[in-house]
């Protein structure tokens, strides 16, 4: 396991006292230790049962120049104990910024988030998907790009300029929370003949407007979410192959805070090879504060709808998002929230569980739970109606 060796010499660099660099920055670490448990026997055979995972996060940064200039190095290492062994390893942020009177420069690999709404996340499009580690596509990979954004009265406005393309990762055939047919991501398609070296360009304008948070953005290059196209390998076996178009995206995201209310909205226009479509999110989150002591309690509620009905690259087309936020604003920082979203029309749903807590100054508890039902068969949920899965982690923080 050659990264992870050479991981570990980074973080004893780190930590060495005789290292200089160390004391003009800052350095913090996350270690975890997982264990996922399956209830149910897979659809596949070659799939792996229960789970134990050791994740690594590290952060180093350096601010300079009264605070203009800062530096991050932000390595990641997730490392399965499955019988196939798997090690993933990834440079989440590593980048040089700079910031002017009014504008701020960056250089490197750096993960943004777009968007408001809970249960997706439409308009959020610089950042690549990791579907190993969870289906909810919350993890994203970090994204080489340079950043000029201009600060002004009126909003900031920001263009990126993207050089390199990181492909989408899925879980190979012994891996959970897959489609019944495997991914073969050796073999991409790209509409573009530059492949990975296509260069991708996107603009954001955002600004605060009394109780609005208000967004607008563009992007042009290849898409971040595949086609997944069936095809026979070299052995015979119908693999999924990606397809990766080039596309124009507009959207936007609102968001209005009034009172207790959160009334939020994405919406997105896509070209591509296939045609065009349009994909829209929205509802809205209420709070009652003070629910049996300090505990606030938040109700959710999202609409979600794409046109492209069952052609949709996503599972989720004319679904409903109904969840709970419970934060009980102790010591310990314990937070619950619990969802489902459901379509109305197949009776199929996706049920999803998050609690955290801290334990001390130095640890904290997490569960997570993800259950799937009712997905009729040919849907992008049919493979997972038999990984259903709740995970414990304890992460130590240095």
């Amino acid at each position: 396991m050659p990264r992870f060796k050479y991981f570990l010499f980074l973080l004893v660099v780190l930590f060495n006292d005789s290292t200089t660099t160390l004391y003009a920055g800052e350095f913090s670490a996350e270690l975890g230790t997982n264990f996922r448990y399956f209830p149910q026997e897979p659809n596949d055979p070659r799939q792996h049962g229960n789970i134990g995972i050791v994740t690594v996060l590290a952060e180093y940064y350096h601010d300079w120049d009264n605070g203009d200039q800062r530096f991050v190095f932000t390595p990641y290492l997730r490392i399965y104990e499955a019988p196939e062994e798997r090690t993933d390893a990834d440079i989440q942020e590593l980048y040089w910024r700079r910031a002017f009177s009014n504008v701020e420069l960056s250089l490197g690999v750096r993960k943004y988030f777009w968007g408001k709404t809970e249960s997706v996340h439409l308009v959020d499009i610089i950042n690549q998907t990791d579907t190993v580690q969870d289906v909810d596509t919350e993890d994203k990979l970090g994204q080489p790009v340079i950043d000029v954004t201009l600060i002004r009265p009126w909003g900031d406005f920001s263009v990126y300029v993207m050089p390199y393309f990181r492909e989408r990762r899925f879980p190979n055939a012994e891996g959970r929370l897959r489609f019944p047919t495997v991914v073969d991501t050796h073999n991409p398609v790209y509409e573009s003949s530059a492949e990975e070296k296509h260069v991708d360009y996107a603009l954001r304008w955002s600004h605060f407007v009394g109780v609005w948070d208000l967004g607008l953005s563009w992007f042009d290059g290849t898409g971040r979410e595949p086609r997944l196209v069936p095809q026979l390998n070299a052995t015979g076996e119908t693999v999924l192959i990606p397809h990766y178009d080039q596309i124009t995206q507009f959207g936007t995201d609102i968001q209005a805070t009034v009172g207790s209310w959160l009334w939020k909205f994405e919406a997105i226009h896509r070209n591509d090879q296939v045609g065009s479509f349009n994909s829209v999110a929205t509802g809205f989150e209420y709070t009652l504060y003070g629910v049996g002591g300090p505990a606030d309690l938040g109700l959710l509620v999202e609409l979600l709808w794409d046109d492209r009905n069952d052609q949709a690259t996503t599972p989720f087309q004319r679904d409903v998002f109904l969840g709970t936020r419970l934060a009980f604003n102790d010591v310990q920082s314990t937070e619950l929230l619990a969802g489902v979203i459901y379509d109305p029309e197949d009776e199929s749903r996706f049920v999803l569980i998050e609690g955290s807590r801290r334990i001390g100054d130095r640890f904290k508890l997490q569960i997570e739970g993800r259950f799937f039902s009712n997905a009729r068969p040919g849907t992008l949920l049919a493979g997972l109606n038999n990984d259903d899965f709740v995970e414990i982690s304890l992460t130590t923080f240095f």
